[in-house]
Formats: C-alpha cells, structure tokens, sequence
C-alpha cells in the first residue's frame, strides 16, 4: 500500500510517501518540506493567514517533487493522508481540502491523522527504532505531555503542562532577550557559549510528586533577571540562555524518569521540535545509559513537523486496526479540528 501523507498545521509544507508491505514496519520512500521561517521573521512569529495561502503555493510542487524521487505516479498512491488538527484553522484547511480533491480525483480513500500522533510514531522513521510498549514524552510547540504507550492507538496521559510548554518557554525567553523568531534554536544555540549555572532559575513542580509540567513561572523569573541585568544583558546573554536551557531540560528530564518508574518500563521516546535541542538528548541519553534505559529519538531532519511522520502514523494505523469512525472516507467531505486532544483517539 502507498499512502501518500500532507502536512500543513502551522509553518511548514510537508509531503511524503510511505509503503506498507504486510506487517513489516512502514518504509519511507520520499519527503520533502518548505519551511516558512523566513516568512514569518519580519513579523516575529507565525502570522496564520500568510502562512495558510503559503500552504496553497508549495504542496502540490512538494507533492510532484516527492512523487518524482520515489520514482511513482500520483494514480499508483492507495491513500490520501492529510493532518486533521490540532493546528491553525487555516493552515489545516488547506492540507485537508488538496488531499480530498486528490483522493476524489483519483477514486481513492483518505485518513486524517492527528498532528501529536504523527510526532509521537516518527521515531519509527529511524533506524533505531522503538518497540512497544514505551514512554513518550512529547515535547512539540504548545505541547508538553507524558504518555504510555502500549500501542497504535493506545495512548494513557500520565502529565502534560498546566500552562506554557517548553516550547514556549524557550520562544518566550528567547524573545526576552530579543533574540528573535524562531526564539527556541536560537537560544538553545547562544547557550551553547553560556554558563549553565550562572543563574539560579525556577524548576516549576520539579518536586511536586506528579508528572505535570509547568514553565510560566520559569518564563516570569527569565524576564525579572533581564529586567534586573538592564544594560548588562547583552553581556550576560548567553549565560542568562544557558541557565533558561539547564532549568528546561532538568524538569523534561527527572519528568521523564519519574514517568518509567512509575510505569515499570524501560524505554522512552522523545518526539517533538524540542526533542532536536542538544543539552536535552545529552542530558537523556547520559541519564538512560547510568540507569538501563533505552531512549529513541526521530532523526534531526524529522523533529519538526513533516509529512513523513504524517504518513507513518497513518500507514501505522491502518496496519494496526480498522480505521473506524474517523478513519478511512470516500466521501470527500472534511472537517477540521484545531484543538484536538490525544487522548481522544481511540
């Protein structure tokens, strides 16, 4: 089976292709993404309405660009997949609308897939992939969340975040201490040249006995220490970034390793843009190798959203289990749902 899979939640356009022979793991043929970054800088942050009629310029070069290096046509793809939310209305629109005219002119079916899904199966694009059952954190944009996962489809919330995720505490800090769009690379990047003990930052609900997250408050005592450094934060910028990483990474960190021995299981994955920052992976993977975890991460390429792990996590799903009410359609119609929790999936 052929599913060729369109993502276009937010600032990035992404195509692929995946094949599904019997029960081997999905293969990924071809993928390629457009991202808006460039776009969206003048504006410091995502401006949807641009980003929606960006969407309408690039998937179907991207699909064209994918189909040609997968050495396919676009009438030998069996299923149209297409994010269904959660995303910006608009953006989503577009991913929905091209795929169903797509599969309504090729006679085939399509498959929405949840956008946090997609991200929570990419891993299963690398070469060292997972097996079930494991832990996942997802760490992706307004996202932070622990799950068990015992399978497709079957998902139990162990904690998320109660306010900002750790997405947006790295863009909001970073935008502090001006650093730009997109905030989060940026900052990871001057942190890299900082001291990561410099300043003594908040580890919000480190010790609360839970699996909840919480980074408003490490935002709020970010901007009292720039406030306070005044002129002098240009000069301690990269120490002030470092320190903002180490408390991020520290609460992902003893989060997640709480979570496996609540759990009783031994392997994590992490997925999500945040799962890409250096400090993180290394601070995991030091952490799982002293204490016997396993820890699997989606290639770097595909930390962000993409239409690879568009079309893995439904090619996953239709190999798993039939599709069921919002699965599989041949009739063309389509709805959206920009906010869309995880745990609604069955």
């Amino acid at each position: 089976m052929l599913i060729l899979g369109i993502e276009s939640s937010c600032d990035e356009t992404g195509v692929a292709l995946v094949r599904t022979e019997g029960q081997a793991l999905p293969r990924l043929l071809s993928h390629a993404l457009h991202s808006q970054i460039a776009m969206h800088q003048a504006y410091g942050g995502v401006v949807p309405e641009l980003a929606s009629r960006d969407h309408i310029r690039r998937v179907i070069p991207l699909a064209r660009e994918v189909l040609a290096s997968a050495h396919e046509s676009l009438q030998d793809v069996d299923v149209v997949a297409y994010t269904r939310g959660p995303g910006l209305a608009g953006a989503l629109l577009v991913g929905a609308g091209v795929a169903c005219a797509l599969g309504a002119a090729l006679g085939k079916p399509v498959l929405g897939v949840h956008h946090l899904e997609g991200h929570l199966l990419s891993p299963f694009l690398s070469e060292d992939a997972p097996e079930f059952p494991f832990v996942a954190l997802l760490v992706s944009g307004g996202h932070t969340q622990l799950m068990q996962v015992d399978g497709v489809g079957r998902y139990e919330l162990l904690g998320e975040t109660i306010d900002d995720a750790a997405g947006e505490a790295f863009d909001k800090s970073a935008k502090l201490m001006g650093l730009g769009y997109p905030g989060g690379p940026a900052l990871s990047q001057l942190a890299q040249q900082g001291d990561r003990s410099a300043f003594k930052l908040p580890r919000p609900l480190l010790h609360s006995g839970d699996l909840d997250f919480s980074f408003a408050g490490l935002k709020t005592a970010v901007l009292t220490q720039a406030q306070k450094l005044g002129d002098q934060l240009g000069a301690r910028k990269a120490d002030l970034a470092a320190s903002t990483e180490a408390a991020i990474v520290e609460v992902l960190l003893k989060k997640s390793l709480a979570a496996l021995r609540q759990t009783g299981l031994t392997r994590l994955v992490v997925a999500g843009g945040v799962g890409a920052n250096r400090h993180l992976r290394e601070q995991l993977n030091a952490a799982c190798e002293r204490l016997n975890f396993r820890v699997h991460y989606p290639e770097l390429h595909l930390c962000t959203d993409n239409g690879a792990m568009i079309a893995m996590a439904a090619a996953m799903r239709l190999q798993s289990q039939p599709p069921g009410p919002q699965g599989l359609s041949t009739a063309y119609s389509f709805d959206i749902k920009p906010r869309w929790p995880l745990a609604d999936l069955a």
